[in-house]
């Protein structure tokens, strides 16, 4: 039974299954694709904080949560702005639920922006 286990034998599993390394993992910066930082993203607009996630929170490696934000009013708010701004390029019926492709477009666009910009 679990009685009969040695004290720290459940530590060994775990650390050879990699679950130790997750607090390693978590000091990293979460950045957008990969390369762009979250920290000079603000909304300067009074009235849009509440409506417009930037906040620690909404912080993600990619713009594809799976959130069901739809659920409740208001919840929107709470999805990642970038990743709204895949869903709403998610349009006019031959495009209808091609997530994937309006990521890359959106991450085209921002090295785009970044080429220019530079």
């Amino acid at each position: 039974g679990l009685g009969s286990r040695p004290a720290g034998a459940g530590s060994q599993t775990l650390r050879h299954r990699g679950v130790v390394g997750v607090e390693a993992m978590s000091t990293t910066e979460v950045k957008l694709f990969g390369r762009w930082s979250y920290e000079d993203v603000m909304v300067t607009d009074l009235s849009l904080t509440d409506y417009i996630a930037v906040d620690k929170n909404a912080y993600t490696f990619l713009p594809h949560t799976q959130g069901r934000y739809q659920k409740r009013a208001f919840r929107k708010a709470l999805c990642p702005i970038v990743e709204r701004l895949c869903c709403s390029m998610m349009m006019h019926g031959r495009n209808n639920g091609k997530k994937l492709m309006a990521v890359r477009i959106v991450k085209h666009a921002f090295e785009i922006i970044h080429l220019l910009t530079d």
